[in-house]
C-alpha cells in the first residue's frame, strides 16, 4: 500500500470514532486533562495542514484555526484546563475547516516528502488510539456503539516466573533503515543480566487480592453492591479476573512493590519480547477490540513469555530519555523532546487500539507515571 493509500485509510479510522460520539457530546472533556473532544475534531486536519503546508507552499486560509487546533495539552498533575464550551467554535465551522483543509492538502499532496507523510499517517494513528482513550471514559449515554463483542473470561492463571538469560539488548534504529520517530534513534546495544519475568500480564485477579489488602482500585473498575465490574468501552460487566489489569505506572510500581519484586526496564522488555516476529493476527492489537482479552488467549514466545506486544502496552521503570545521538526532528523538535523532563515513562509493546505501524520493536510510547487513563499494564520482574 502506497502512503497516500496509508493517509486514506488512517483519516477512516479516526472519521470513523467520530460517529461513535453522540452529537450532542462534542463539547464534553472526558478526561480532565485533556482538551474537549471538539478540539480533536480540528486537530488531525490541522496538524496535517501546518506539517505539510511549508513543504507544499499551500496558501493559508484560515490562521486562527490553524493555531487554536495545533497542538494538544499535557498539563501537570492538578494543572486542570479551565476552558468553557462558548470558548470553542461551532461543529459546522470545525467541520467547514477540515474539509478546506483536507481538500488543500490532497490536491498537492503527490509533491510531499515521504518522511511528512509517515509523520502525518503516524500521528493520525496515534489519535486513533488515544482518542479512543478519551471515548473509552465517555458515558456510555453519549456513545452511539458499533458491532462489538466482549471476550469471555475466567479464572486468571498461575503466573510463574521465567528465567531470561543475560545477553544484549538492541535498543532504537538505525538511520536510513525506514521511518522511526526521533527518540528511536541511533540503534544501540545494552548488555543485560540475566533476570526472571511473568509469564502472562498481572492480571485483574492478582491485582484485586492487592486492592483487598487497601491499595486503591485501578480507574477502569467500579464497585456496586460489593462486587467489582469493568468498565468497557461500551458496556460495563463482572470484573474479568483473568484479563490484564489496566493501571497507572505508580499503581503498577506499588504492585510491584507489594509483591517484592520489580517492573522491567526498556532494555529487559527487549530481551524478554523481540525473539521473533510476532503472530499479529494471534494477538489483541491492530484494532482487533475495543477491550482486552485473557491474557491466555495467545501463544507465549520462543522465551516462553505471553502477550508482550499486544492486549495493552506494557510500563517499564525507565524514564523517557534520548539515546545518544538524539536529534530533533527540524519540522517537529518537540515531539520528543519536550518530554524529557524525568516527569514521563516508557511503555512498550502495544494494546488492542494500537495500529501495527507502532508495534515494531524501537517504537516507544511515554505517559506520565499518574496518568489513568491508558490501556496500560505491566507484568513483574525479578533481578
Amino acid at each position: 500500500m502506497d502512503l497516500t493509500q496509508s493517509l486514506s485509510q488512517a483519516r477512516a479510522n479516526t472519521d470513523n470514532l467520530f460517529d461513535i460520539v453522540h452529537p450532542g457530546a462534542l463539547y464534553e472533556r472526558p478526561i480532565p486533562e485533556r482538551h474537549r473532544i471538539i478540539f480533536y475534531l480540528g486537530h488531525l486536519e490541522a496538524f496535517d495542514r501546518n506539517l505539510l503546508g511549508p513543504a507544499l507552499d499551500l496558501p493559508a486560509f484560515h490562521a486562527e484555526f490553524d493555531k487554536l487546533f495545533s497542538f494538544g495539552i499535557d498539563p501537570a498533575e492538578g494543572d486542570l484546563p479551565t476552558d468553557q464550551p462558548a470558548d470553542w467554535p461551532s461543529v459546522a465551522e470545525v467541520r467547514e475547516y477540515n474539509a478546506s483543509a483536507r481538500a488543500q492538502v490532497d490536491a498537492a499532496i503527490h509533491r510531499a516528502p515521504e518522511q511528512l507523510l509517515h509523520v502525518a499517517i503516524e500521528h493520525r494513528l496515534m489519535h486513533a488510539e488515544t482518542f479512543a482513550y478519551m471515548l473509552h471514559h465517555l458515558p456510555l449515554a453519549q456513545k452511539i456503539a458499533p458491532h462489538h463483542s466482549v471476550a469471555p473470561s475466567g479464572a486468571p492463571p498461575q503466573n510463574e516466573m521465567i528465567e531470561i538469560p543475560a545477553g544484549e539488548a538492541t535498543l532504537g534504529r538505525p538511520r536510513g533503515d525506514g521511518f522511526g520517530w526521533d527518540n528511536e534513534f541511533e540503534q544501540h546495544l545494552v548488555d543485560v543480566p540475566a533476570f526472571a519475568v511473568g509469564r502472562h500480564k498481572v492480571t485483574n485477579g492478582e491485582y484485586l487480592e492487592f486492592v483487598k489488602a487497601g491499595a486503591p482500585a485501578p480507574h477502569f473498575w467500579s464497585c456496586r453492591n460489593g462486587q467489582w465490574r469493568y468498565c468497557g468501552m461500551f458496556e460495563e460487566i463482572p470484573l474479568p479476573l483473568d484479563w490484564p489489569v489496566y493501571v497507572a505506572q505508580d499503581q503498577a510500581q506499588a504492585y510491584a512493590r507489594w509483591k517484592g519484586k520489580s517492573l522491567l526496564t526498556e532494555p529487559q522488555f527487549h530481551r524478554a519480547a523481540y525473539t521473533s516476529a510476532p503472530d499479529f493476527a494471534r494477538e489483541n492489537v491492530d484494532f482487533r477490540s475495543w477491550d482486552p482479552e485473557p491474557v491466555t488467549a495467545s501463544p507465549p514466545n520462543s522465551r516462553g513469555v505471553s502477550q508482550m506486544v499486544g492486549n495493552g502496552w506494557e510500563w517499564t521503570s525507565s524514564l523517557f530519555e534520548p539515546f545518544e545521538g538524539f536529534q530533533p526532528f527540524p519540522f517537529y523538535p518537540g515531539y520528543s523532546a519536550n518530554f524529557f523532563d524525568g516527569q514521563h515513562y516508557v511503555l512498550k509493546g502495544g494494546s488492542p487500539r494500537t495500529a501495527r505501524c507502532f508495534l515494531r520493536a524501537s517504537f516507544r510510547n511515554w505517559f506520565r507515571p499518574a496518568y489513568p487513563y491508558i490501556y496500560a499494564t505491566f507484568r513483574l520482574a525479578e533481578n
